[in-house]
């Protein structure tokens, strides 16, 4: 018997060193692997389904085959079932060598900016989607909001944004977990660039500070610059920032074909020194026209349980030309250096906090670095209307938050909340 245990011991140790990769951890502003290697995102939204898509092996083994020929490293999914079997997917997209940075919450547990609250529900909930998914190796950042924000007047949520840092980072050390960075992933709003990403990290207490700041991106649309596209100004409001900083969304649709210059610069002499790389938004072709692939011609969704929207949802990946391939090409000639753990280290000791902000005409509200809000707490409206006028700016949320169209300044914002919401609507008509 004792030969036997040992030997399935030695299988089970087997299958798990094949599918496990170095584990990453943020240190002072940059992410580096177990292995001390600096660690850049080639990342992919990935939500094929708006529930999981992280329960069928065989569509996440096909497509992460084609993500590795693609130069990817690591996918972004919004929307998990934390009851489900993730270990055929996470091990397929390991043994490519893909990273995950996962949303913590869903549909209703998500943070309201119109009426913020910070509740037992919804930390129970992120809680449970960070046991399920802190056992792999390849869980590389978690997130406890997607665009929370997206008004200039909407920074009255911020503190419950912090808060859910807080109560996360303080769950994940009580269960003596790794050091999984929790961060945050916020819309590109002017009035608030860059208040919201030096409130979220400024502070005498990192506890209650994000461990890294992403920001969803649609500047750099068809033939721009570093200069002409606003990247410039990314790079200004992100120099000496304390935390890693990267671009959870990116890549304009219009004007098409989609070009991906941006990537030069984010992992040129522009930006890699600052920036932690990139995430494209989106793996599949649907409704709102941002895939790369496409797993089959459009097909009448009441014919296709699995084309609900009329986008087929698994298959063979087939890349959308010439967006994949212009992709591809620009990741294959873009491999910064980085520095080595074991040299940056010492550095770090000069990276302070941000000076947490005060509020502005423009609209951010929260001044210093206030109290936050408790668990179970909500936003006194009429209190945060008292205290300081309404602001009119415009602003522009990303492809992950809004509906279809342009929004004021010509940014890029049809996506995930609109592709998702068809998915379901679709499935009503169906029914």
């Amino acid at each position: 018997m004792s030969v036997l245990l040992a030997a399935l011991v030695a299988c089970v140790n087997v299958v798990f060193a094949a599918s496990s990769l170095p584990e990453i951890s943020a240190v002072g502003s940059k992410f580096f692997t177990a292995d001390g290697d600096q660690f850049y995102i080639k990342g992919i939204a990935y939500q094929l389904i708006s529930l999981d898509p992280l329960l069928d092996e065989a569509q996440c083994t096909r497509d992460a085959v084609s993500m590795k020929k693609l130069g990817a490293n690591a996918i972004r999914v919004y929307h998990v079932d934390s009851t489900g079997d993730h270990s055929g997917c996470m091990s397929a997209f390991a043994d490519a060598g893909i990273y995950l940075f996962v949303d913590l919450d869903t549909f209703d547990t998500q943070i309201n900016q119109d009426s913020p609250n910070w509740n037992q529900t919804q930390l129970t909930a992120f809680q449970a989607v960070l046991d399920e998914f802190q056992e792999y190796s390849n869980t590389a950042g978690v997130f406890v909001g997607n665009e929370v924000l997206t008004r200039a007047n909407g920074s009255g949520a911020a503190p419950y944004v912090k808060a859910a840092l807080r109560d996360v980072k303080s769950y994940r050390d009580s269960k003596k977990y790794r050091k999984i960075p929790v961060g945050y992933s916020a819309a590109d709003i002017p009035e608030l660039r860059p208040m919201l990403q030096n409130y979220l990290a400024c502070g005498d207490d990192p506890s209650i500070n994000a461990d890294f700041f992403s920001l969803n991106v649609y500047e750099w649309c068809g033939v721009s610059s570093y200069e002409g596209s606003g990247y410039s100004m990314l790079e200004q409001n992100a120099t000496d920032y304390n935390i890693p900083i990267f671009i959870s969304e990116t890549g304009c649709r219009k004007p098409a074909p989609r070009l991906f210059d941006d990537q030069d610069s984010i992992f040129g002499t522009d930006m890699a020194n600052t920036w932690s790389g990139a995430i494209i938004y989106e793996w599949i072709e649907e409704m709102n026209d941002y895939g790369l692939i496409s797993y089959g011609p459009k097909v009448n969704p009441t014919l296709s349980t699995d084309a609900l929207d009329g986008f087929p949802r698994s298959g063979t990946p087939t890349p959308v030309s010439p967006d994949y391939s212009n992709l591809q090409q620009h990741w294959a000639t873009l491999t910064p250096a980085g520095v080595r753990l074991s040299a940056y280290t010492g550095s770090t000791a000069g990276l302070s906090p941000p000076a947490c902000p005060t509020s502005t005409k423009d609209g951010w509200v929260v001044n210093g670095n206030a109290k936050l809000p408790s668990l179970g707490q909500t936003l006194d409206a009429a209190a945060t209307a008292s205290s300081t006028a309404a602001p009119t700016g415009s602003a522009s949320a990303s492809a992950s938050a809004t509906g279809g169209g342009m929004a004021a300044g010509g940014k890029e914002v049809a996506g995930m909340g609109f592709g998702l919401i068809s998915v379901m609507l679709g499935f009503i008509v169906w029914l």
